[in-house]
Order: structure tokens, then C-alpha cells, then sequence
């Protein structure tokens, strides 16, 4: 897999632009699975305000590669890990107000506070606030946030989770520095819910983050060479359960990938998946196995050692993130988090 860090950063900067607010790139699960390391070094070229992580290894991660700014973990805060966020340097978020407690005994370490106008999965209710806003109460309370669960279809919705993020910030007596809410969906809206600083992730990497709204520029480029060739006759089983026959005499190439790489299995059965091969077009042939796939050639010329394009641009075609998901009837974040820890990341 080749990672193009220079798109991931133009993508970055049309987030900025659009928003008009300061970054805080969403870079967990390694950067969505292209390489955590590498884009938090190239989006540093942009000073974005900090980066956004899941769990506390991530950020652990980061820092021994020597990224410094800011690095807030998302997962709700655990009393057991504050030693690790103080070594480490994170920024906790809190949503269980005894973890807060102990948090603040400790020393005044900044935090920020998620506020549950919606999502229903962590944070803290709006209606259970009254027995925060005394911890609240102090300069160490950098961030308050909610997470946004249809910014890309429903702006009704996000404009009531704003507005209940709003209400929420106006009850503190202190307000934060930084209110942030929006995700690449809401950040690609405009100035709307952009508040302080703006989340973006899927977008960065490629992503659609919805109907009406830009397409990242393509940023994974997956590839997997044939390392076999055969022909066969109108009517043979290509792989397990023999599911698929050639409709005709056909050329069949097996590239060396498979589910265990992150091609879904589910491609096969949508009719226009396909992969690109030596300019031109080869649909999936048969059950994707676990490390090989087979496309159907035609009559096209094929060699051991020729080189498809599974995910990305070859021969001035592209095949987007939002096409293979859409091929595989997934979601865009689950395409690229399950991409292989076989397919080596390069750098671009």
C-alpha cells in the first residue's frame, strides 16, 4: 500500500480553508490504518492545534516518534491509566465524574469534557452537569466537545447537538478554551459548527464524507501483483464453493491478496468491482480467499508478475475509497481500518 502524504495534507488544508478553524486531525487506529507516525509528521507542516487519539498506546506512540503538540485520547479517561497519560504527556477526557476527581487531586493536568448531546454512547448528559460544574471551575478545564452521529446526512440534527453542546458550554462558569464538535462532515459545512477547532478524519484520508460534500483526494493506493495465470473454458468453477463459472472461454489471473489484506468478500457480488490492470478494467472472479483473489482477464494480455490496483489511481483511473465500500456494502472507515497489517505501508 502506498501512502500519498502530500494529498492527506491538501486534504487537510481544504479542511482548514472551508472551516476556517484551527485543526485537530483525527489520526487513531494508526491514522485509520495508513500510518499514524507519517501523518502526524506531515500535517505538523500545517501547526495544527493538536492531534486526536483513542487510546492511550496511540499516544504513547506518537510521542516516541517525537510529535509534541498537543495529543487529547478519547476514550473516556481511566483512573488506572493516569500515570501513563502524565508520562506520556496526553490529555485525558473525562465523561465518569469520580475518574474527574482523582484526575484533579493529582495536580492541574489540562482535560476536556465530552458532553453526550445524542450519540448515547460516552459523555456526560446535559442534564447531569449540575454536579460537574465545580470541578469545572478551573483553568486546568481546556476542552469541552460532543461527538456529531449524522453531520453527513442530517443537519437538523447537528444543528440541535450543536445548539445542546452551546448550551451546555453557556451553564460552565468558566468556559474552555477550545469547543470543538465537527467531524470532516461538519467541517466541510462551513463556519457553521466549526467552534474552535474542527476533527477531521475520514476526509483525510481519502474519504466521502457524505452526500453534497468533497471527496478527499485519494491518499491509499493498494496494489498486489499475479502470481498466477490460467485459461479456462466456458462454464469451469473459479474458487471455494464454486459460486462463479466463466460465461465464456477467459483468461483467469490470481493476485496475491486476499481477506486476511482487507479485500472483502462481499466484493464479488457487486457486478461492477473491479481492479485495475495494465490499463484496463478486470472484474473479481469467484470467492475472495484469504490470501488470493482472482479477476477475470478476458482476452487481455497478462503476466506472472504484473502489478493490479486494488484501491487508488493507475493509468489515469481511479478506484475511490467510496466506490470499494460502496462494492463491498461497508462503510468507508471500516475499508481502510481493515486493510492488513501484511500490506506494507510506503511511503509517497
Amino acid at each position: 500500500m502506498e501512502v500519498d502524504f502530500g494529498a492527506l495534507v491538501e486534504n487537510a488544508r481544504t479542511v482548514a480553508r472551508v472551516s476556517g478553524a484551527p485543526l485537530l486531525p483525527v489520526i487513531k487506529a494508526d491514522a485509520y490504518g495508513l500510518g499514524a507516525v507519517g501523518a502526524a509528521k506531515a500535517l505538523e507542516s500545517l501547526d495544527p492545534w493538536g492531534y486526536a487519539v483513542a487510546t492511550v498506546e496511540e499516544g504513547a506512540e506518537l510521542r516516541a516518534a517525537g510529535i509534541r503538540r498537543r495529543l487529547l485520547v478519547f476514550a473516556p479517561a481511566q483512573i488506572a491509566s493516569f500515570p501513563e497519560f502524565e508520562r506520556h504527556r496526553l490529555t485525558p477526557v473525562f465523561d465518569h465524574l469520580p475518574a474527574l476527581r482523582e484526575w484533579r487531586a493529582r495536580g492541574d493536568g489540562a482535560f476536556h469534557l465530552e458532553v453526550d448531546t445524542g450519540m448515547s454512547r460516552t459523555g456526560v448528559r446535559p442534564e447531569e452537569l449540575g454536579a460537574w460544574r465545580a470541578l469545572l471551575d478551573t483553568p486546568s478545564f481546556e476542552g469541552c466537545f460532543t461527538q456529531f452521529h449524522s453531520a453527513h446526512k442530517d443537519l437538523g440534527a447537528t444543528a440541535t447537538q450543536w445548539e445542546r453542546l452551546a448550551e451546555a458550554v453557556r451553564s460552565f462558569a468558566r468556559r474552555p478554551l477550545v469547543v470543538h464538535a465537527a467531524n470532516s462532515a461538519g467541517a466541510l459545512r462551513g463556519t457553521s459548527f466549526a467552534g474552535d477547532a474542527v476533527r477531521p478524519g475520514l476526509f483525510l484520508y481519502g474519504g466521502a464524507p457524505g452526500a453534497g460534500l468533497p471527496e478527499g483526494k485519494p491518499v491509499a493506493r493498494v496494489q498486489a501483483r499475479v502470481l498466477s495465470v490460467r485459461r479456462i473454458a466456458a462454464g469451469d468453477s473459479v474458487s471455494y464453493g464454486a459460486t462463479w463459472h466463466a460465461p465464456r472461454a477467459t483468461t483467469i489471473a490470481t493476485l496475491g491478496i486476499g481477506y486476511a489484506d482487507g479485500v472483502r468478500r462481499s466484493i464479488v457480488r457487486a457486478g461492477e468491482a473491479h481492479v485495475l490492470l495494465n490499463g484496463a478494467r478486470a472484474p473479481y472472479a469467484g470467492t475472495v480467499t484469504m490470501d488470493l483473489t482472482m479477476i477475470d482477464v478476458g482476452e487481455a494480455p497478462v503476466e506472472r508478475g504484473d502489478v493490479a490496483t486494488v484501491l487508488g489511481a493507475a493509468a489515469g483511473e481511479v478506484i475511490t475509497l467510496a466506490q470499494v465500500a460502496a462494492w463491498s456494502q461497508e462503510s468507508q472507515y471500516v475499508i481502510l481500518t481493515g486493510l492488513g497489517p501484511r500490506l506494507a505501508r510506503v511511503p509517497v
